[in-house]
């Protein structure tokens, strides 16, 4: 257990005024001079002078070169540093836990998995994660204190209040695991909680720029179905932080209706969408998934709990689905489409309750299909009869590769860090 507290405590960055100031710098990709800082941000030069003095002394931003504009004396640019400080996020799945180190400016500087540990000793759930992250921190060659915390993307539902781990339904024997205060107190960091799908939708705000980042729906695609919404600049958590389980949403299923023994003929999109359903159709329809897979999909097996897919085999056959796609295997690239066009029939209810003009896809299963699912989405999105905003509606894929939730996650870190909020006018620094 770390014998104390170690990295920046959040809030002692700073008040509103320097992070807005450190926002705009972060924002811009060729630097800021202090006039262009104090025009962006309505805050008074001699405000922008003291803000940026502080930050420069530690060593957030520096100096870093002089432009000439019009008749006036040189201005002197400031840049983020990046490598100044860090955050690290971690990804708990089913199957193995993810591990990543993110900059100020969200590039990963090292990353790690393990095993997802059985929960029915949550200290040694604690054991193996904190070890895992002091291990990432140590071999990434940065200082301890300059990592600012911990951010953790969890399957829901959550208490996120209390910082426990409910009962995810593919975690099983994960029932009231309080990871948060836990894991803070064996790593000595700051530690936050969040719904993986939320985590997402954080990452995908926190690393884009100005309209693309303001409204906008994450479609998760994981071990399970979900939705992360970012609604003006501000993620959606709702009263106990766990909206976003959008699977019960009723759909079209198309081909992939009435298949597999039988699943999801109720015509709900996550239980049609469910990965290890998906492989068995994918058996049925002839797709050769790799060696070691039984004939009538991944092996289940029943325990105290009821019955468990075979996680790690549905990860398999889903990589070796994804060459299948990237071969151009005509089965795999139309069982993919047809993924992808039942997703998209979904999130057009998000997009009109909404009134939404972003949709982003991601998740550690859909970057493996998404060169034929992507296009297929965005048709069932854009070409809906159903579609009511007039507006053009925006369908892209996350720029963050598989790991998306762990780097969401670290993400949570830096915005509470690093991100304006009104509310922090009110405390004095």
């Amino acid at each position: 257990m770390a014998e104390h507290r170690r990295g920046a405590n959040l809030p002692s960055l700073g008040g509103f005024n320097r992070t807005v100031v450190l926002d705009a710098v972060r924002r811009s990709r060729d630097g800021l001079s202090r006039v262009e800082l104090a025009a962006r941000t309505g805050l008074s030069p001699q405000t922008v002078s003291n803000v940026t003095r502080f930050l420069i002394d530690a060593g957030m931003i520096v100096e870093s070169g002089t432009v000439v504009s019009g008749r006036g004396k040189p201005r002197t640019i400031l840049r983020l540093e990046a490598r100044s400080r860090f955050a690290v996020g971690v990804h708990v799945d089913p199957a193995v836990v993810t591990y990543v180190l993110l900059d100020l400016a969200g590039a990963v500087v090292a990353e790690a998995t393990t095993s997802t540990p059985n929960a029915e000793d949550p200290d040694q759930v604690v054991r193996t994660m904190a070890a895992a992250v002091d291990g990432l921190v140590r071999r990434s060659g940065v200082a301890p204190d300059s990592v600012l915390g911990v951010g953790i993307a969890s399957p829901g539902p959550i208490d996120a209040a209390a910082g426990i781990v409910l009962d995810p339904p593919f975690l099983p024997r994960w029932r009231d695991v309080a990871l948060r205060d836990a894991l803070g107190d064996a790593t000595g960091y700051p530690v936050l909680l969040e719904k993986d799908v939320t985590a997402a939708a954080v990452g995908e705000m926190f690393l884009e720029r100005g309209a693309a980042a303001r409204d906008f729906a994450f479609v998760y695609f994981g071990t399970g179905f979900g939705v992360g919404l970012v609604i003006d600049h501000e993620p959606v958590r709702g009263s106990g932080a766990n909206a976003g389980d959008a699977g019960h949403i009723m759909v079209d299923q198309g081909p992939l209706a009435g298949t597999a023994d039988g699943d999801g003929t109720r015509g709900e999109v996550g239980a049609t969408v469910m990965p290890d359903r998906l492989v068995r159709i994918a058996l049925e329809r002839g797709i050769a998934l790799g060696d070691g897979l039984p004939a009538g999909g991944p092996a289940v097996a029943a325990d105290g709990d009821g019955i468990a897919v075979d996680l790690a085999a549905v990860d398999r056959a889903w990589d070796t689905l994804g060459t299948a796609i990237a071969a151009g295997d005509p089965a795999a690239t139309t069982l993919a489409a047809e993924i992808g066009t039942v997703m998209g029939r979904a999130v057009v209810v998000i997009v009109n309750l909404l009134d939404l003009d972003r949709v982003v896809f991601g998740g550690p299963f859909w970057s493996r299909i998404s060169t034929a699912a992507l296009p297929a989405a965005t048709a069932a999105i854009t070409g809906s009869p159903i579609l009511v905003p007039k507006h053009p509606v925006t369908v892209v894929e996350s720029r963050r590769g598989t790991d998306v939730a762990a780097v969401g996650a670290a993400c949570l870190v830096l915005d509470a860090a690093l991100s304006p909020r009104a509310s922090t006018m009110l405390i004095a620094h």
